[in-house]
């Protein structure tokens, strides 16, 4: 990684530009999920302590390079503020000549909030002249926003090229020694616990899984797609047949790696609803044709957790249901205090990421007592993948140049 980390850097009085992550969910009364901002602020309130002058970037939405009212940072400084417990001045540009002589005007310890990165057209399009002038935002130009290694964009791979000096973030790096510990070389028995709606985006972490873990479990929309694949009838519920033959691709390729791929005995579907709010369970076989699956039954529930309770690494990425809407996030946050007692009685590293992932974690209680929960979501995957992600490898030639 790009040279010393910043706890080992004088940055008293030093200008550090912070390539953030603070694209957190939002509702008419501002953030309704601070995580990644309070994560993001625990590793900045060391270095405003020790007289660091802090510009904060970041992206929020997908504005497709216009100014868009809804989408403004603007709207994250009280909770950044909060998060810091510091003021935070907020600029309506994150770019340019006011932006660099507001950067030079800060005391330190101070903190100046920039305006959404991708309101510039640039952000997304690697632009290098956008990138220079976000690199002159600061002394140390810093990228702790693992989440966002996997865009090759402006701020995470132009600016850290043009940047004189360069750091890789707190986070970033916490970031990567997790799941580096977790997965390099996972005790046995390894288990991952994989939901979520897109089998399309996980086909190449499941053939890199499978050769790394002991079992698979599915769920959500992974499951649906491989039981279609099988020949079960899973109704009106979502799933991607056009992957067939890539899903009995991974099926043949885990039994020769020696991997057991694990799929629900049973469900609770739409419609089957009794007047305490309880969903009935199907079992697997007797979902009707006008029925959609919306989380796993409790039979499933209690088979997973035999298996999570024997595993000395459990990675999960997915929520196993529709958990924003209760009763069918029942099997998620069974599941999760499931993997939290076992992490907690010290029997399991765990280690959970993506952004549905991080948000069910958080509604269910439990995240707190996992040993890891990645603020990632693409770039979570892509590293367990093991495709390059563009903002490492700017941070590696940039360590390369030091």
């Amino acid at each position: 990684m790009a040279g010393l980390p910043l706890t080992s850097l004088d940055v008293a009085g030093k200008r550090l530009a912070v390539r953030a992550d603070l694209n957190v969910p939002l509702g008419p009364a501002g953030v309704t999920d601070a995580a990644r901002i309070t994560r993001f602020a625990s590793g900045m309130k060391p270095l405003l302590a020790r007289g660091a002058r802090l510009v904060v970037m970041s992206h929020l939405g997908r504005p497709g390079g216009e100014m868009t009212p809804a989408l403004t940072l603007e709207r994250v400084q009280g909770a950044l503020s909060d998060a810091l417990e510091a003021p935070v001045r907020f600029i309506d540009t994150c770019a340019g000549p006011m932006a660099e002589r507001l950067s030079h005007d800060l005391a330190p310890g101070e903190v100046l909030l920039c305006e959404n990165l991708r309101f510039e057209r640039g952000e997304e399009r690697n632009d290098q002249r956008l990138g220079a002038e976000l690199a002159r935002l600061g002394d140390i130009y810093v990228n702790d926003a693992f989440s966002c290694c996997h865009r090759l964009h402006a701020s995470t791979t132009a600016a850290v090229d043009a940047a004189e000096r360069v750091a890789a973030g707190p986070l970033l790096l916490e970031e990567l020694a997790q799941l580096e510990r977790a997965l390099d070389t996972p005790p046995s028995p390894s288990v991952a616990l994989m939901g979520g709606q897109s089998m399309i985006e996980r086909l190449g972490l499941m053939k890199r899984l499978l050769r790394r873990v002991d079992t698979i479990l599915l769920g959500g929309g992974l499951a649906n797609s491989f039981l279609f694949a099988r020949g079960y009838s899973i109704g009106r519920s979502f799933c991607e047949p056009e992957l067939a033959d890539d899903i009995l691709e991974i099926a043949a390729l885990a039994e020769v790696a020696g991997c057991r791929i694990v799929m629900p005995r049973d469900f609770v579907v739409d419609g089957l609803q009794h007047a305490g709010g309880h969903a009935y369970p199907v079992p697997l076989g007797g979902i009707r044709p006008n029925r959609r699956v919306y989380d796993l039954g409790p039979d499933s529930v209690e088979l997973y957790r035999g298996l999570l309770r024997k595993a000395r690494t459990i990675v999960w990425n997915g929520p196993l249901g529709i958990c924003e809407t209760p009763p069918f996030d029942a099997a998620t946050r069974a599941l999760a205090e499931t993997v939290a007692e076992q992490t907690r009685a010290g029997l399991c590293v765990s280690v959970a990421g993506g952004g549905d992932t991080l948000v069910a974690l958080n509604r269910s209680g439990h995240a707190h007592d996992f040993t890891y929960v990645s603020t990632a979501g693409g770039a979570f995957l892509e590293w367990l993948e093991g495709r390059p992600l563009p903002g490492l490898e700017a941070l590696e030639r940039a360590g390369r140049a030091d």
